[in-house]
């Protein structure tokens, strides 16, 4: 019943900004927190921002703070993830999650997923 559908990946220079959207579709949209994970070849899946359900309280990953924002508009029911001063180790593909109300780190805990878009930074 819900999708998440991910845009706004490609290639970027060092230094350089993205911005990143999902767009949600299903029910209740607007009551469930949110999420962005990234992969890069041959390594885990990690934690890169999330959002609580009503958007009053973000978190972020040590690797990202300071350098990307995460955010969402309930009317448009799309979640973003501002992303300024790439580097060349942010290069993943970027997964949009939505769980509960909570926001998490634990991907586990989500229980949609995108199928992803890569973001390719080089240097």
């Amino acid at each position: 019943q819900v999708q998440l559908v991910e845009s706004g990946g490609g290639l970027v220079q060092a230094g350089g900004s993205l911005r990143l959207s999902c767009a949600a579709s299903g029910r209740t949209f607007s009551s469930y927190a949110m999420g962005w994970f990234r992969q890069a070849p041959g390594k885990e899946r990690e934690f890169v921002a999330a959002i609580s359900w009503n958007g009053g309280s973000t978190y972020y990953a040590d690797s990202v703070k300071g350098r990307f924002t995460i955010s969402r508009e309930h009317a448009k029911n799309t979640v973003y993830l501002q992303m300024n001063s790439l580097k060349p180790e942010d290069t993943a593909v970027y997964s949009c999650a939505l769980g509960g109300r909570r926001a998490t780190t634990i991907s586990d805990e989500y229980d949609y997923w995108g199928q992803g878009t890569q973001v390719t930074v080089s240097s």
